[in-house]
């Protein structure tokens, strides 16, 4: 693994680096210690500490992630924070942030908001004010309901 490298409008495959500067780039792949991205569009990123800005990205796990105007699919960190951006499934295991965005499921121990929505947030302490469309009770109810009509839909067109 390089020690540093540092990109600029160019595709990639795959990259690896201990600190890795990318800008104005599309990569397959990125491994690296620390990660600092603008513009960019990437398939995965597994890095210790991940710093996104203006980017699309399919899976994100880092220790630390800190994203600001992204689109993500999956982000998985210690600490995850979200600012003016898109993400459907956010973890942050000790502490999610989520500033001014758009999420579906959030999870996190310890969760700061601040004027968001989310399809579903599940945390132990809850600060702020966010715009959820179902609370862990609610949920539960759904997928209860949801689990004894298709248990007597089977039962009725059971062969």
């Amino acid at each position: 693994m390089e020690e540093k490298i540092e990109i600029e409008g160019q595709s990639m495959d795959i990259v690896e680096a201990e600190f890795l500067t990318i800008k104005q780039s599309t990569v397959r792949a990125v491994e690296a210690g620390s990660a600092e991205m603008q513009q960019i569009c990437a398939l995965s990123i597994d890095s210790e500490k991940a710093e996104i800005t203006q980017g699309a990205i399919g899976v994100v796990k880092a220790n630390e992630i800190n994203m600001n105007q992204c689109i993500t699919g999956v982000s998985v960190g210690q600490k995850t924070e979200i600012n003016f951006s898109l993400c459907p499934i956010a973890i942050g295991r000790e502490e999610a942030k989520v500033k001014r965005s758009a999420a579906g499921i959030v999870i996190g121990n310890n969760m700061e908001v601040k004027n968001s929505a989310s399809l579903l947030l599940i945390s132990k302490n809850i600060e702020g004010n966010v715009t959820t469309l179902f609370d862990w009770k609610s949920a539960l109810a759904i997928t209860a309901v949801a689990g004894g009509i298709y248990g007597l839909l089977r039962l009725f067109f059971k062969r």
